[in-house]
């Protein structure tokens, strides 16, 4: 009798163990979830991160905890969420650079965007503006052209993003010109030595660029969307000068490949729902985005395409990558 009872539990168990993890997970999430920034804080990713994990966090009763991971343009933040569980306790909330563009800036990336994330949620978009000092000679784009190109070598230009370095490789291209680039773990760190005076220019989000704008420290010259901003319909597009010129940032929540498909719907209806509701939409506004949500299935098909269009511009830009 005791043997056919130890039979009967060990099946029962045998029966319930694949049960067991899915129960579990739908009780996701039952301890605090990493939101991983592969930038350092006060950038606009940084910024719309912290919005939608305080959303998360209302919608999903648990702790929505952000870390910043800067460093090699968000590989070292990328490579903190791939090496992660797939248990949906540790997510990224990402830009183009680590979900797409890196694989065309680095000759070798430790991972592929295409496989080694599991989509989650697009979420935004935002727009980089041309900045300078106050005290800079150029106040529009043709004066800033003419005065590059009169300076061939002189000028400096800092990039903390993927997108501000194509965006300062496409001006070099288009406009002819002849600059430095010095790479930033982040574009607040760049903004800095902008206003110090070590550096002529740099792309900032429109975000930051507002809050510059706003302070007098630094000036608008472009906006690097092919149409104006509008946050900043007042700035120009560099297009307008020099056509073809067209580079927008993205965002999107992603986390390590094989997360559970329930927990990846759980957190993605928590995300779209945050970015339909207008305190959350007006406060990204003051980060410079502009809510843009995808499903998981939008998201792995644009990611691909992304992956694709970044190489191009990449080429197209003159970029040797490292």
């Amino acid at each position: 009798m005791k043997r056919i009872l130890l039979t009967a539990v060990t099946s029962l168990a045998m029966f319930m163990s694949p049960i067991l993890p899915a129960m579990a997970s739908n009780a996701y999430p039952e301890r605090p979830v990493r939101v991983v920034v592969p930038f350092p804080p006060g950038t606009a990713t940084d910024m719309a991160a912290r919005l939608v994990a305080e959303q998360l966090q209302r919608s999903l009763g648990q702790s929505f905890v952000v870390e910043n991971k800067p460093g090699a343009g968000g590989n070292i933040g990328a490579m903190e969420v791939v090496r992660a569980q797939p248990d949906g306790y540790t997510i990224m909330f990402a830009s183009n650079s680590a979900a797409a563009s890196n694989a065309a800036l680095y000759k070798q990336i430790p991972y592929d965007p295409t496989k080694d994330f599991t989509p989650i949620a697009g979420t935004g978009v935002n727009t980089l503006v041309l900045m300078v000092r106050d005290d800079f000679p150029a106040r529009t784009l043709e004066e800033f052209l003419a005065y590059a190109k009169k300076h061939p070598g002189k000028l400096n230009a800092g990039y903390g993003s993927s997108s501000s370095q194509i965006c300062a490789a496409m001006l070099a291209k288009l406009g002819g010109l002849d600059i430095l680039t010095v790479p930033y773990k982040g574009i607040t760190l760049a903004v800095n030595d902008v206003i110090g005076g070590s550096l002529d220019f740099t792309f900032v989000d429109v975000g930051n660029a507002m809050a510059q704008e706003a302070g007098g420290r630094l000036r608008s010259i472009a906006v690097a969307s092919a149409d104006r901003n509008r946050l900043m319909p007042h700035v120009r597009p560099i297009a307008e000068i020099l056509p073809g010129f067209d580079i927008t940032a993205w965002f999107a929540i992603v986390g390590p490949a094989g997360i559970p498909k329930n927990i990846v719907d759980k957190l993605y209806h928590a995300t779209a729902q945050a970015l339909q509701d207008k305190g959350v939409v007006e406060r990204l506004a003051t980060a410079g985005v502009t809510p843009a949500v995808q499903t998981p299935d939008q998201l792995a098909s644009f990611i691909a395409s992304e992956v694709d269009k970044w190489k191009m511009l990449v080429k197209e830009s003159n970029i040797q990558p490292l």
